[in-house]
């Protein structure tokens, strides 16, 4: 009957999260490049919803000639794509760009800008910032702020690196393992990372999107694994197999990454505070997690009990919980190919 049970919450939870993407909404990107004079190229990408673009409007600064995108936008696969040329004389320093719409979302949009010719700014906005006044000069700790910021958000809302995570912490219960194990996930995604950013490796998305899908199947079968077969792989070797799926994992973050762009001559920069940003969103939810299941050892001792002790029913349904949604995801991301 329990086995039946388990059944059922495992395929309301994989129908739960069918609408639910690893990066439901990227980002939107504008790009404000100086070419010569009073003349800027504007890129501006919106992420699409439904199949259409989001309703996102930049709003360039007063001087500037068109303000808004003109015409159709083209449809790159993955998001909605306007290009144009603006007039801004006396420059867009001191100027106010604002993105009408955002306030309405739950998306950001990265801005890059050339206030001076060859020096290359950046900018977030986010749904309670929607405007911002162009700097003549940002410093270092601007660049840094910005992408830390970045890599904080992209590690919380990604659903499917937290929810590696989460099976990581429900497998591993000596918490010398873990930090060590938590650790090697950092290193390696860190290494990853910057490899592929970098351009030293190139890997198409949907490979790396499934094969993270697949990662969360493998942990959540250690965790449906009945007790008295042995020692799981991830308990016998929790350094190693943390390593190995963490470059993976640190591939979907280059994706996400080089999707947003990198400020020319702050790329060392950008890269490692975008890094930053990812461990303290990791590091905020292990904290969110143990302090949860801190107050529910208190209030519910037996529930706790029940999916922290490998071969107790409350463990196995713990484990095709989480295999039926990211094995939803991996059927998904395989059918992208």
């Amino acid at each position: 009957m329990m086995r039946f049970a388990g059944l059922r919450v495992a395929v309301l939870l994989a129908l739960w999260s069918a609408p639910v993407h690893a990066h439901e909404l990227d980002p939107g990107f504008l790009d404000v490049s100086r070419l010569a004079g009073d003349t800027w190229r504007v890129f501006w990408k919106v992420p699409q919803a439904g199949g259409q673009p989001m309703n996102l409007a930049v709003v360039l600064p007063d001087n500037c000639t068109p303000r808004e995108a003109p015409g159709a936008p083209r449809f790159d696969g993955r998001s909605f794509v306007w290009q144009w040329l603006v007039s801004c004389p006396n420059g867009i320093a001191g100027g106010t760009i604002a993105v009408r719409g955002l306030e309405l979302t739950r998306t950001d949009v990265l801005i890059r800008f050339e206030a001076e010719l060859g020096r290359v700014q950046s900018h977030r906005l986010t749904p309670s910032q929607t405007a911002f006044i162009v700097p003549q000069s940002p410093g270092a700790w601007g660049v840094f702020a910005t992408y830390v910021s970045l890599g904080v958000t992209h590690i919380l809302e990604g659903v499917d690196h937290l929810l590696f995570v989460f099976a990581l912490l429900l497998l591993i219960r000596n918490w010398r393992t873990l930090l060590g194990a938590v650790t090697s996930f950092t290193v390696a995604h860190s290494l990853s990372l910057a490899a592929a950013t970098l351009g030293w490796i190139v890997v198409p998305a949907p490979p790396v999107e499934a094969i993270i899908a697949l990662s969360i199947m493998f942990l959540a079968a250690e965790q449906a694994r009945p007790a008295g077969v042995g020692l799981r792989l991830t308990e016998r070797f929790p350094w190693l197999v943390s390593f190995a799926f963490g470059l993976l994992h640190g591939l979907g973050f280059a994706r996400a990454l080089l999707n947003i762009g990198l400020p020319e001559g702050e790329v060392p920069l950008a890269l490692f505070g975008f890094n930053v940003g990812v461990e303290i969103g990791q590091l905020l939810f292990i904290v969110a997690v143990m302090a949860t299941a801190a107050l529910l050892r208190r209030l519910y001792p037996a529930l706790v009990a029940a999916v922290a002790t490998r071969g107790r029913p409350g463990r196995t349904l713990m484990g095709y919980a989480i295999g039926s949604i990211a094995a939803f995801w991996f059927v998904a991301r395989v059918a992208v190919f």
